[in-house]
């Protein structure tokens, strides 16, 4: 079985590089963030693999990740979570790329509001997460610490900041989805905030 793969990277799209190893090109599915991550054409990569095999005889495909932490991650979401395949499993991990320390900590702190908010997981999908990873991720280790505010701390709540969780709420979305979308921009914008029409838009994309 494939464990990992190093090679030339002959393409890279969005969603899948292939690798030429010895000669044979490897067509390997990841994330968004790793294919950023990775470099372009002519460049080197290592990538660490687990392949899938249809269920009725099809052909096998091969999943890749930049480290230990992303390939454990996928594995729990794929071996763990009922009715997950490894494409699913590879959507989740996306999504939880944002802060792999953050979304371990909002799972272990069953923290729905943050995986909603801050990672877009739609309610249903954060309780199922919640609920099949628990006590699956004590052994998993991340790099790095969590850094995103827990959904229950406050967001900021003057200026622009202000302006746009009055506008948000506007719209319809609940007060906490707005708060853990903004409490994100926050942690990266820190005290130099965008104009609230930006701020805006930009929690839009995380709501």
């Amino acid at each position: 079985m494939i464990a990992s793969l190093r090679g030339v990277v002959l393409t890279k799209g969005l969603e899948s590089v292939v690798l030429e190893v010895g000669g044979v090109g490897h067509e390997v599915h990841v994330t968004a963030s790793a294919a950023s991550a990775l470099p372009g054409p002519g460049g080197e990569a290592l990538l660490l693999v687990v392949p899938s095999y249809a269920m009725y005889g099809g052909g096998e495909t091969l999943y890749g990740f930049l480290n230990p932490s992303e390939k454990a991650m996928f594995c729990a979401f794929r071996d763990e979570i009922p009715g997950t395949g490894a494409k699913k499993a590879l959507e989740y991990l996306d999504k939880a790329s944002k802060s792999l320390p953050d979304f371990r900590r909002a799972v272990l702190d069953r923290d729905e509001k943050l995986l909603c908010g801050v990672f877009g997981f739609t309610k249903k999908t954060a309780a199922k997460i919640v609920e099949a990873l628990k006590g699956k991720l004590e052994d998993v280790r991340v790099a790095g610490s969590p850094h995103i505010l827990k959904a229950q701390e406050a967001a900021p709540q003057t200026g622009a900041w202000a302006q746009a969780l009055s506008a948000l709420e506007s719209l319809g979305y609940k007060t906490s989805e707005v708060r853990s979308a903004l409490q994100a921009l926050a942690q990266e914008h820190g005290d130099d905030a965008p104009a609230a029409e930006q701020l805006v838009r930009r929690a839009l994309k995380r709501l």
